[in-house]
């Protein structure tokens, strides 16, 4: 039996391999392109390999896009923040106290995940330009958190449901009221969802280009989305930096994945109660 199995296990993780090859190649090429000369682009056939690589497109890229880079972190460190400060109370609130109209409310949110960015960004730009605060680092958190909120919740709401209520009612017989068990109780079991959370919201504004063209495109603090767009728009030839740009950009995503992958895989109440 294990003998017959064998190969059928060989052949998947073949396949598998062959697959992800396939998906990982245009992630290569970019990095493979962002190290080739300008007078190597265009060789025939290309080079699989840069053998005369170059950093010119790495330093192009440092010296103008770092501020681009800086608001990008800022854009996501804020909306991140204020998208876990309104979710989780929200989620704790549906998932246990069970509020009157919670289930319309969450029938909501859901709809609310469905409706376009370009209607929700045209919305925005009216309310902003009235308010005065179009092109400012506020507005665009807060545009960028109205994607991230409504998808926060409905994950709060899953995770915190399987917080056992034995946990809670031990919390309430030591003289804890609602807002001391949320806060020393809730919260810390559910340190696995608001990574969850935090890793969406943060990959959410950093890849945002709907919301930053609309309603930053004309400010002095702009997110990478429109560096690599305006970069791309003023140097379409230099195929090296623009590529470096798209490597440089996407090095805190894949870092944040990569750190954070094993709390998103993980149960919410691991460890919070003892056999």
């Amino acid at each position: 039996m294990t003998t017959s199995s064998t190969p059928r296990v060989w052949w998947k993780t073949a396949v598998g391999l062959v697959l992800t090859g396939l998906m990982l190649f245009p992630v290569y090429w970019m990095i493979n392109v962002s190290f080739t000369r300008d007078q190597d682009m265009r060789a025939t056939p290309p080079h699989l390999f840069p053998t005369n690589g170059t950093l010119d497109g790495y330093r192009a890229v440092l010296d103008q896009q770092l501020p681009y880079l800086g608001t990008s972190f800022l854009v996501g460190l804020g909306t991140v923040a204020l998208t876990v400060a309104l979710a989780a109370p929200a989620g704790y609130a549906l998932a246990k106290l069970r509020p009157p109209g919670g289930t319309a409310l969450s029938f909501v949110l859901l709809i609310a995940q469905m409706i376009p960015g370009i209607i929700m960004a045209m919305g925005f730009y009216a309310i902003y330009l009235s308010l005065g605060v179009l092109n400012t680092l506020p507005g665009l958190i807060l545009a960028d958190s109205t994607l991230a909120v409504p998808f926060a919740v409905l994950i709060f709401t899953a995770f915190m449901s399987g917080i056992p209520d034995e946990l809670l009612q031990a919390a309430v017989v030591d003289g804890a009221g609602r807002l001391r068990t949320f806060w020393s109780v809730v919260l810390p079991v559910s340190r696995n969802s608001i990574v969850t959370v935090s890793l969406f919201a943060f990959l959410w504004s950093w890849s945002d280009f709907i919301f930053a063209s609309t309603l930053a495109g004309g400010g002095d603090r702009q997110p990478i989305t429109l560096g690599i767009y305006h970069y791309i728009g003023n140097n379409n030839q230099q195929w090296n930096a623009i590529m470096a740009t798209a490597v440089v950009a996407s090095i805190p995503a894949a870092v944040l994945l990569i750190l954070a992958q094993r709390y998103v895989s993980m149960g919410v109440t691991a460890g919070a109660v003892k056999d």
